[in-house]
């Protein structure tokens, strides 16, 4: 039951970031999303994957692999992408 939970939680988690990186790939618009708090953001979902890395947690070093990619991805856009004014 445990484990269940713990890829569920994984599951849940990681699937909620979706929304949010197939927009931003596909309008190329990230005017308002917060660079500051997707550096923190991806800083603590790197720190959460190290922790599932030493403490061998499956559900944990999967959810915050695939998690890191799609904070990644929103930080390069927002970084990189020169949102015009509307």
């Amino acid at each position: 039951m445990e484990l269940l939970i713990g890829y569920l939680a994984a599951i849940l988690t990681t699937i909620a970031f979706l929304p949010q990186v197939l927009r931003v790939v596909v309008t190329k618009k990230t005017r308002d999303i917060s660079r500051n708090m997707y550096i923190i953001l991806t800083t603590g979902v790197f720190l959460w994957l190290v922790y599932g890395f030493i403490k061998s947690d499956l559900p944990i070093i999967l959810a915050n692999s695939i998690t890191l990619l799609f904070t990644i991805t929103i930080l390069i856009l927002k970084v990189t992408t020169k949102d015009e004014e509307e």
